[in-house]
């Protein structure tokens, strides 16, 4: 029976999905949501990725977050410790660190099926 309360410690996260450019280190699973952590080295690129039919939450710890999204990868937003990002259901994206230290950030994503999908690309412009 899983504890209705439970910490879970630095060295008891697991191998997360892997996407090229990220690690993902998962600290909790169930059937509708997904937490754990993330490490992006500086100048390292994502490759382009979604969360089927999960909503994400992202906390910035370090370094810095770049997202680029929309259609062509046009749309960027900039993220530094501090700031939250919302990445929806089924938006592809990638991330990147600009910055000179490794980003590190804290994501959590409620949904169901296979958390992260690893794609070809953004959408093509319209």
């Amino acid at each position: 029976m899983t504890p209705s309360v439970r910490r879970i410690t630095p060295n008891e996260l697991l191998e997360g999905s892997p996407t090229p450019g990220m690690v993902r280190e998962e600290a909790v699973s169930t059937e509708r949501t997904w937490a754990g952590v993330a490490t992006t080295d500086p100048g390292m690129v994502s490759d382009w990725h979604h969360h089927g039919d999960h909503e994400s939450i992202i906390y910035v710890l370090s370094g810095a977050v770049r997202m680029e999204f929309g259609p062509g990868g046009s749309q960027i937003l900039d993220a530094v410790p501090g700031d939250f990002l919302y990445v929806a259901v089924s938006a592809v994206h990638r991330e990147s660190n600009p910055a000179d230290e490794a980003a590190r950030i804290v994501v959590v994503r409620s949904g169901s099926g296979e958390p992260v999908v690893n794609v070809g690309g953004p959408e093509p412009p319209t």
